[in-house]
């Protein structure tokens, strides 16, 4: 009774394991995509709220329209305020 060895399979290639990790990689791309977008939009759908008569945004736009200097004045202040805080 002669039993022969099996021949170990030669382990994976360079290529495929740079097979394997554009795959990899590409489910990562694909799984951030698809977070962005369920981001944006959720983003969208608040600002779309927040648009609406009576709304900040809305009260926002209504004075900007009205007063623009003074409102990019304050605007100006603003960012100073938050500049100085870093």
């Amino acid at each position: 009774m002669n039993v022969e060895k099996p021949e170990p399979i030669p382990p994976p290639g360079m290529a495929a394991g740079a097979l394997d990790g554009a795959t990899d990689l590409s489910r990562s791309i694909a799984e951030v995509t698809s977070a962005l977008r369920a981001a944006i939009d959720r983003l969208g759908g608040a600002i779309e709220n927040a648009r609406r008569p009576g709304q900040p945004l809305a009260t926002v736009a209504a004075v900007t329209r009205e007063a623009p200097l003074a409102s990019l004045f304050v605007a100006f202040l603003l960012g100073i305020a938050v500049a100085r805080r870093r």
